[in-house]
């Protein structure tokens, strides 16, 4: 490797299960961010999602030993999320409402840079991760790793524990509804 190439998280991961605490360091930086905004749209809860980011950091520590190359660090890592997410939606039994003041509190957040452009794209976006939020969970949970995660399907499958041809499914027909929800909204033209 050269003097100033990134090390894969796989190197890291090894150095890291011999005891370099730096490698940890390094894993944990780049992958903080993607997490964080991945268990924030799934749980919709500022709070909850803080818990679950320690918590599925803390079944790493716990588990390093046993990890093995045959998975990519980011699909092990995504894994152990979303069994935590799982373990937490069979606990409540039913997905949480988004809070009667949503909008409202969405409303009131500024916007530093106000031109009609951004916050036409502002509203597009906001439509988007509307649209997104109301899919059914296995559905959003496939967008959201291969658009903002960019996994491959493969990967999804492995971090989901269904086959390649359940994610393509499952990832059309949100697709479809997305479409169909954002030309309702007059967001998509033919």
């Amino acid at each position: 490797m050269n003097a100033g190439e990134d090390p894969s998280d796989d190197l890291l991961m090894l150095a890291w299960t011999g005891g370099d605490t730096a490698a940890f360091e390094t894993l944990y930086a780049r992958h903080r961010g993607p997490l964080y905004r991945f268990l924030l749209r799934q749980l919709r809860d500022g709070a909850l999602a803080d818990e679950f980011f320690q918590d599925v950091w803390q079944r790493v520590i716990a588990a390093r030993q046993g990890w093995k190359p045959d998975a990519a660090f980011r699909t092990w890592l995504f894994r152990i999320a979303h069994n935590r997410l799982n373990d937490h939606w069979r606990g409540l039994k039913h997905r949480p409402a988004a809070p009667e003041d949503g909008d409202e509190r969405a409303a009131r957040v500024p916007d530093p840079t106000t031109p009609e452009r951004e916050l036409s794209e502002f509203e597009q976006r906001r439509r988007l991760q509307l649209a997104i939020a109301a899919l059914p969970e296995e559905q959003r949970e496939v967008v959201l790793l291969r658009l903002e995660q960019e996994l491959s399907l493969e990967d999804i499958g492995e971090i989901t524990g269904v086959g390649r041809e359940t994610v393509k499914s499952r990832l059309r027909y949100a697709m479809d509804k997305l479409r169909a929800g954002l030309s309702d909204a007059g967001e998509l033209s033919d």
